[in-house]
């Protein structure tokens, strides 16, 4: 697959994922949704270790890699689902999109990484903005509740501990093997949430339901994550950096064109200020260095 096609397969998917979440999960409960999600990717998972015969290592650090990876997905998606039972789908991606700054965040506090530069704390406070706009949207003409909004969060410091202390521990599995371990740590703890909170399968499976179960294990767990690690690979950091920028956006354009998801202005307006936020973050080092050199020639002829 060319580099191009699996970037736009990966903003395709990324776009898609909240909204089919939404609809894996009606009539039968988000518990059940993510577990035959995570369930049904780590099957997929496993034939595609032995496609590419691949082994899954079992010293220390493999296993700690496991461990850390499996529960940030169940802590993450966890709270990701029972969220998006109360805000829209596009709002799901927008707010997720914040991942990158609180990743950066927590690495200088946890790594001691020398990463909070004057262009990342103003994107962090931007992106704060954007927070505060979105919560004082109407919640009953945005479809948003504040319980929902908090439940997202709680997920990106989840997904972003999990991935800062993945890098901590430095470790140089493929990304399938890593995917792989991790689900099969996070799939027993999601079996077993369903079984004591819930218990119950689903009476009926409708078409629409089963059809985003089947496209979120398949396409959003097992595909999305193998075509972001290639194009991680294989492209720029600052080209992978327009991710998170594009997805939110498209991502609340397939829940209102698809899901009839009212977008209310103040939603707009958190949305710019959190999209301007992640710019800032990824590119507000150079723009203020080529400023500086704008400047100061400048000057001195003066």
């Amino acid at each position: 697959m060319s580099v191009p096609t699996a970037f736009i397969g990966v903003i395709l998917i990324w776009s898609t994922t909240p909204l089919a979440i939404q609809w894996s999960s009606e009539g039968w409960g988000f518990l059940f949704g993510v577990t035959g999600r995570m369930a049904i990717g780590m099957a997929v998972c496993a034939v595609l270790l032995v496609l590419l015969r691949k082994k899954i290592p079992l010293h220390r650090n493999a296993l700690a890699t496991y461990l850390v990876a499996g529960l940030g997905i169940y802590g993450a998606m966890t709270a990701v689902y029972w969220g998006s039972q109360y805000i829209s789908s596009g709002l799901v991606a927008v707010l997720f999109g914040l991942s990158p700054v609180v990743t950066t965040i927590m690495a200088a506090m946890i790594l001691q990484e020398r990463c909070l530069t004057p262009a990342r704390i103003l994107g962090a406070l931007l992106g704060v903005l954007g927070l505060l706009a979105i919560f004082s949207a109407d919640i009953n003409g945005a479809a948003i509740a504040g319980q929902g909004i908090v439940a997202l969060l709680i997920g990106v410091f989840i997904h972003s501990g999990s991935t800062v202390v993945l890098k901590r521990l430095n470790n140089s599995l493929p990304a399938i093997v890593t995917t792989t371990g991790g689900l099969a740590v996070a799939v027993p703890l999601y079996v077993i949430t369903w079984w004591v909170l819930d218990g119950e399968f689903p009476e009926e499976m409708a078409v629409r339901n089963s059809a985003a179960l089947v496209y979120l294990a398949v396409l959003g767990t097992a595909l999305g994550f193998s075509l972001y690690y290639y194009i991680l690979k294989n492209m720029q950091a600052s080209h992978v950096g327009l991710i998170p920028l594009i997805t939110p956006v498209t991502a609340l354009l397939v829940g209102q064109s698809f899901n009839g998801e009212t977008i209310s202005a103040d939603v707009w307006h958190g949305t710019a200020f959190i999209l301007f936020a992640l710019g800032f973050h990824q590119w507000g080092d150079q723009l203020l260095a080529r400023a500086k050199l704008f400047l100061v020639p400048a000057k001195r002829t003066l």
